[in-house]
């Protein structure tokens, strides 16, 4: 703003200067020679000044909305790596639901294998109890050699290595 007020408080701006110096910054000397956006057009009777002043307007907010337009383009560039990525975690994450039903069901056979030994393993012991008590019973029994006798212990041998 500052500027602004020094120039409008200068006597001595030389429009005819400013106007020249403009004139070879930019080629061709007509206001008609500088491609205006579609949107706009000069007004008819309107001051080079003015014209030339407009044109530098209209070119910045031009440029900052091809600007604009140019982060819309990168927006969706970044939305469709966004999608990519998005693909990519779904799949992660059925790859992980798939990885943890493996494991539950590796966890339930084993946990089935080792009740299964534990309750083969009670079986064993409890029939070697069981072969104990009858060796002793037998050897301590009146008749060590009574046929009968052991043929019950064998009787018995066998119905628990059926269940087993």
């Amino acid at each position: 703003m500052a500027g602004v007020e020094q120039l409008r408080r200068r006597e001595g701006v030389n429009l005819v200067q400013l106007e020249a110096d403009i004139s070879t910054v930019r080629p061709g000397h007509s206001i008609a020679s500088i491609a205006l956006p579609d949107y706009v057009e000069h007004t008819e009777g309107v001051t080079r000044v003015g014209a030339l002043s407009a044109e530098a307007v209209i070119r910045d907010y031009e440029s900052a909305a091809k600007e604009i337009e140019a982060m819309g383009t990168e927006l969706i560039d970044a939305a469709r790596k966004c999608e990519a990525l998005t693909v990519q975690v779904h799949d992660a994450i059925a790859f992980m639901r798939e990885t943890a039903a493996g494991y539950r069901e590796e966890g339930r056979k084993i946990f089935k294998r080792i009740e299964e030994c534990a309750l083969f393993t009670e079986d064993v012991r409890k029939t070697c109890e069981q072969v104990k008590r009858r060796m002793k019973d037998v050897s301590v029994g009146d008749s060590v050699g009574d046929p009968s006798k052991l043929e019950l212990v064998e009787e018995e041998e066998e119905r628990e290595a059926e269940r087993a």
